[in-house]
């Protein structure tokens, strides 16, 4: 039989390296969509995950260039997709002027959510084109981009929200660096994009899981809290935060454990549900469950129309 095909973005390390491992454990094919191919490489050699359980495509999701070659590099292949993981995010706190993408968008939004919305949009006739029964996209969401959970709440340096989308119904470029249109503040230009990312999950849900019966979903799998996505962090915080973590709020969660929720999320039939935020929670325990995470008010169903058609503007897909 053939094996099903999974995409993976951003699996050279971390969530997204283990999730690629577990995958390939039951029985998957992995593209790993990385920016680094050797890194890859290296990573699945690291691993142990055999030459034919896997291939490495480039893609930089920061270029809208780099995510329309992707698409058409993997649609080279032959394979048939039969999932997508978004999981691939940039953070960079420490900023105190934004970086900008090859089209000039602020680099966190551009990466992080412009780069996953084009794909997304771009591969949903592939993943609708597989024979499989069961076809999932899923994307990484985060407790801190959402209000309804005590780590939405953190005032540092502001909670996620992208008011009334000033910024990109502006443009969003230069000197425009967020989404609400606000003075730029790395740290929020972060939390908002995650936002994004699942409030684009509901609409891709609202949009296309009737017609197409593709499971659209979020996951928080747990504070990754040694995971590379921190390493633009101060080096004190990057030590600190593991221990706090672990012994103050036991909320830490190892890469390998957080990959194999996504695997789940991915692949296993308890998660067909389509339309939902799978979380696991901010306190973990041995043999934890996982439940649907209700999403905050930031993220309503007409904001997130309005979002989508904004977004459709910004990446050319109008």
């Amino acid at each position: 039989m053939t094996k099903q095909t999974v995409i993976i973005t951003g699996a050279s390390s971390g969530v997204g390296l283990y999730a690629a491992k577990a995958m390939v454990q039951r029985g998957w094919h992995v593209v790993m969509a990385c920016r680094d191919l050797p890194k890859a490489e290296a990573a699945a050699k690291g691993l142990g995950m055999l030459p034919d359980s896997y291939s490495v495509i480039h893609i930089d999701l920061g270029s809208l260039a780099s995510v329309r070659k992707f698409v058409a590099d993997f649609r080279a292949t032959g394979k048939s997709l039969d999932a997508l993981v978004c999981n691939a995010a940039v953070y960079l706190p420490l900023l105190k002027q934004p970086m900008r993408s090859p089209e000039g968008y602020e680099l966190s939004v551009a990466t992080n959510h412009f780069g996953h919305f084009l794909l997304c949009n771009l591969l949903l006739d592939d993943l609708n084109a597989s024979s499989s029964v069961d076809r999932r996209l899923i994307i990484l969401g985060t407790v801190t981009a959402n209000s309804k959970e005590l780590g939405g709440k953190i005032p540092i340096p502001a909670p996620a929200d992208l008011g009334d989308l000033q910024g990109l119904a502006a443009g969003f470029k230069a000197p425009i660096a967020m989404i609400d249109g606000k003075p730029f503040k790395a740290g929020k230009a972060y939390k908002d994009s995650k936002l994004c990312n699942m409030m684009t999950s509901r609409e891709l849900h609202r949009r296309h899981h009737d017609a197409t019966g593709i499971v659209f979903n979020t996951l928080y799998p747990g504070c990754v809290a040694d995971t590379p996505l921190f390493r633009n962090s101060y080096p004190l915080f990057q030590k600190i935060f593991p221990w706090f973590q672990k012994n103050i709020t036991g909320g830490y969660v190892t890469q390998e454990l957080s990959g194999e929720r996504v695997a789940q999320v991915v692949a296993d039939p308890e998660f067909k549900q389509s339309g939902v935020h799978w979380s696991w929670g901010n306190r973990q325990k041995e043999g934890r469950k996982s439940f649907v995470q209700e999403l905050s008010d930031k993220a309503s169903d007409d904001k997130a129309v309005r979002m989508w058609e904004l977004s459709e503007k910004l990446v050319g897909l109008d």
